[in-house]
């Protein structure tokens, strides 16, 4: 980016995103909070039940609190029913919310908090029409505090104008954790030569909002909003969104942190980013503890003044019993204070080294090391080494203590833990989510110059290259402890920690609703079925190994694949232009969720959750002039010129939202309705099919697909999230339009047309009959298979069938004509369809040494997986009624 453009980007997008803190979706849009549609007596009162099991075969070890959501058949479920949950035959605490509505005002999708007990096995019973057990949450709001207390723990939070978002945590009386800050290490410039030492500043969290978002009785949700500001400049820079997660009866927090980049990525480096507690240390030196947890179930364990010597009977220290006190010492239990020691065991005590810092530092997916020191003057002592921590750090003494993990953490490397100070009256536990010891984060992009489309399908535009205005999320989870836990509790902990624990409905009852809209159950009852079958699990097998043989994890990347592989290197073409980070092209998002939906797999899920972390950040705008678009496919996540409301629209994030409840989605969700104001500005054919005469009239542009698709998804997420018909009446108006035009969805060269934001209308630039390759193949399809579900316009539901059975031989003709032929039942769609089935990708390949590093398999192409696998679980689906029984010949 040149210097004077990249100046007056920053400039304006300064004036843009002024308010990010604020809430301005709000205030742009209108209330997030819009009253939910009035109650329909006519909607079933019958009694409605669902089998809820855990994400996986394995039950957490510990007794969790869950969230998750449900969906309901149109007009089953009123919008004032209770809802009953049980296991083994006990009654279960839980809360329940609405998630989303049917236009006829029923629960489209209900959101549900509850605790459960260890180990539970069971299917979980969920039912409507008897009210459930409540929980004894309860949060309190005075003048300058909010105060949450779960039964377990107690929790203060000072509102807005403070650096804590937490004071303190108790538990059993005792206050287990002080103050609690965000931190960031700001570098100016990136590393230089030896002589070259770039300065560097520490800023810390200024909280300026504080919103209680639910207060029980089971679940209890906090969000602040706020900066960080440097502690000498006072400058104020790097927005974050942080929410805390009570459960009724719980210690446990979960913490969701997000960051947004507003700085230039010219000179504002990040050398360090976490969060960090005090945590007060009431014992003595030798009954105070440090962890941190390694692989599976390992752990590294020490008391920071390890009670051994030289050995031998003379050398130990003894309690009342005369017995060595060691042991029970690396247990984490108590031993004697120094008064009643006797005078050998004292003088050793007053010997021996105390340890005063801690940290484990994971500076690459496959390497971790753990080192500790006595003081700040004196060195490191390397202590142990392994591959891959799944990051939890606890320090505290037989009195109580924190334990802090870190999901996805060797995953999303560089990232740290850090104990200081174990051995004064107060310890400071940071979770670093990018370690100080790694080199500062650099996000300027890959290269100085531009590539161009022919030479490395590049579109770098000038000025475009910029990450001002992207997020980044990480979840941890919180555990302050009365003592100093089991090792084996410490080990359930860390297995909770990286795998939020999950409740999920069948792929039956999924299908049952519509869930997400029309799909197809895994299905091989016939050779030709599992035909299809074998090859969708095969491809999904490629992609779910190619993430570990192919190391594609790190803060900023964890969660996405790479768009194309290159078989005489046996490499993902992870630098080369528009070749290499995928981001969201041709539907991967959604891809991923479908297989999940129709599979149940565990396994995918995770997949699909980190791509909807990443995409739905890493990939999109929040805020500035570009907010609610995301970036075009490149070698950096932000670097391709294209920005397009394909990319950061909310219908990929739909399936993760209400799977899982999870807030900061919908906030994402929510931010993609800025794509409807931000299109104004950044045309999307703005440099494929320049304005011409005409156009001037014309508020914006956008193509029927995949533009006016992605902004129609944003409406119908936020119209069945609120009621808010404004919404649907947008969709509707752009609907009535295409009917009237001559051509319907494909009218206009490149399908491109006016479009009013305000109104949602589209008015036709020219009577041409267009076609565009790209209309309906970044979900825009799924999208409408669903959408047709909630709006009965039967002169659109013609316009698209009639495009969907004329869609040609188009990478997605496949999926368009099946539904042309379930409107219609023409035989010769549903012939066309089924022959775009294929059960063989023609995966294979495998490369050795030298040719690689390691023994890996070969890749494949993004795009073809995704809508291949996409067409075949529509056609399924669709063409069920037509398909041959024979497996496929050749595939």
């Amino acid at each position: 980016m040149a210097e004077t453009s990249r100046r007056e980007f920053l400039k304006d997008a300064a004036l843009a995103s002024a308010a990010i803190t604020t809430s301005t979706i709000e205030g742009t849009f209108g209330s997030a909070l819009a009253q939910p549609p009035a109650s329909n007596p006519a909607i079933s009162t019958a009694s409605q039940k669902v089998a809820l099991s855990w994400l996986g075969e394995k039950a957490p070890r510990l007794h969790t609190g869950v969230s998750f959501g449900v969906p309901w058949s149109r007009g089953a479920v009123a919008r004032n029913s209770v809802f009953h949950l049980s296991a083994e035959g006990k009654d279960l605490p839980i809360q329940t919310w609405p998630l989303a509505y049917w236009p006829d005002s029923s629960i489209k999708w209900s959101g549900f908090a509850t605790v459960l007990p260890a180990g539970l096995a069971s299917p979980v019973a969920l039912s409507t029409g008897s009210p459930g057990v409540s929980g004894a949450l309860n949060v309190k709001r005075g003048d300058t505090f909010v105060t949450v207390d779960t039964g377990a723990l107690q929790c203060s939070i000072p509102l807005a104008g403070g650096t804590n978002f937490v004071n303190s945590m108790t538990v059993e009386g005792r206050t287990i954790v002080g103050a609690g800050q965000l931190v960031c290490i700001l570098q100016n410039g990136p590393d230089g030569d030896a002589d070259d030492v770039r300065p560097r500043e520490k800023f810390v969290s200024l909280v300026k909002k504080v919103t209680v978002e639910q207060s029980g009785p089971v679940r209890g949700v906090v969000k602040f909003e706020g900066i960080h500001k440097g502690l000498k400049s006072g400058r104020e820079w790097l927005p974050f969104h942080v929410r805390l997660y009570f459960y009724t009866g719980e210690k446990t927090v979960r913490m969701v942190h997000t960051i947004f980049f507003d700085g230039d990525q010219e000179k504002d480096f990040i050398h360090g980013l976490g969060v960090t507690f005090a945590v007060p240390m009431r014992e003595e030196i030798q009954n105070r503890h440090v962890r941190f947890s390694g692989e599976g179930d390992g752990l590294w364990s020490e008391p920071i003044q390890p009670l051994i010597g030289r050995g031998g009977p003379a050398r130990v220290v003894t309690g009342a019993d005369g017995k060595d006190v060691y042991p029970a010492q690396l247990a984490g239990h108590r031993v004697p204070n120094r008064a009643q020691m006797d005078r050998r065991g004292l003088n050793m005590v007053n010997d021996w080294a105390v340890w005063n810092d801690f940290r484990l530092v994971q500076l690459s997916p496959n390497g971790f090391t753990v080192q500790k020191r006595t003081n700040p003057q004196s060195t490191w002592l390397a202590s142990a080494a392994g591959k891959r921590a799944s990051g939890l750090a606890f320090v505290g003494d037989v009195s109580g203590g924190l334990g802090v993990i870190i999901k996805n953490f060797w995953q999303s490397f560089p990232a740290q833990l850090e104990v200081q100070n174990a051995s004064s009256p107060a310890a400071q536990l940071t979770a670093w989510m990018w370690s100080p010891e790694a080199s500062p984060m650099d996000l300027r992009h890959y290269d100085t110059r531009a590539h161009g489309l022919e030479a490395a399908y590049e579109d770098i535009q000038q000025g475009n290259s910029t990450p001002f205005g992207i997020a980044r999320t990480s979840e941890l989870t919180l555990w302050p402890t009365g003592s100093v836990p089991e090792k084996t509790d410490t080990a359930a902990m860390a297995e909770a920690g990286r795998t939020t624990p999950m409740l999920v409905a069948s792929p039956q009852h999924y299908h049952d609703v519509r869930a997400f809209g029309l799909w197809s159950m895994r299905d091989t009852s016939t050779p030709f079925k599992a035909a299809i079958e074998n090859g969708l699990d095969a491809t999904l097998n490629l992609y779910v190994g190619q993430v570990d043989q192919r190391n594609w994890y790190g803060f900023w990347n964890y969660g996405d694949v790479v768009h194309s592989f290159d078989r005489a290197r046996h490499v993902w073409r992870y630098d080369l232009g528009g070749m290499a980070w995928d981001n969201s092209e041709l539907a991967t998002d959604s891809w991923l969720w479908y297989s999940f939906l129709r599979t149940g797999r565990a396994d995918i899920f995770r997949m699909a959750e980190a791509m909807t972390r990443h995409t739905g950040e890493v990939d999109s705008y929040h805020f500035g002039p570009m907010a609610g678009l995301g970036t075009r496919h490149g070698v950096s996540h932000w670097g391709d010129g294209a920005k397009e409301a394909r990319i950061g629209q909310a219908a990929f994030r739909r399936f993760y939202y209400y799977l899982s409840t999870d807030e900061r989605t919908g906030d994402v969700m929510r931010e993609a309705l800025q794509a409807e104001k931000s299109i104004v500005a950044f045309d999307p054919m703005r440099l494929a099919d320049p304005p011409r005469a005409g156009d001037e009239k014309f508020v914006a542009r956008v193509r029927s697909g995949p533009d006016w698709l992605a902004i129609a998804g944003n409406w119908m997420t936020e119209w069945e999230r609120t009621g808010d018909t404004r919404w649907r009446d947008k969709i509707v108006a752009g609907m009535k339009s295409m009917e009237a035009m001559p051509h319907g969805f494909r009218t206009g060269r490149n399908m491109l047309m006016g479009f009013d934001p305000a109104t949602g209308k589209l008015t036709a630039r020219d009577e041409t009959r267009g076609t565009y390759n790209l209309a309906t193949i970044m979900g825009g399809a799924e999208l409408m298979f669903e959408l047709n579900l909630s709006i009965d316009d039967p002169a659109w539901k013609k316009v698209w069938a009639d495009f969907c059975a004329d869609s040609g031989a188009s990478i997605s003709a496949g999926k368009l004509q099946a539904y042309a032929y379930s409107v219609t039942k023409d035989a010769t769609l549903a012939q066309s369809a089924i022959a775009s089935l294929r059960a063989n990708r023609h995966l294979g390949g495998h490369a050795a040494p030298p040719d690689v590093l390691a023994p890996m398999d070969d890749g494949t192409d993004t795009n073809g997986s995704s809508q291949d696998s996409l067409n075949a679980i529509a056609v399924l689906e669709f063409c069920a009624d037509a398909l041959p029984t024979a497996a496929p010949a050749g595939g």
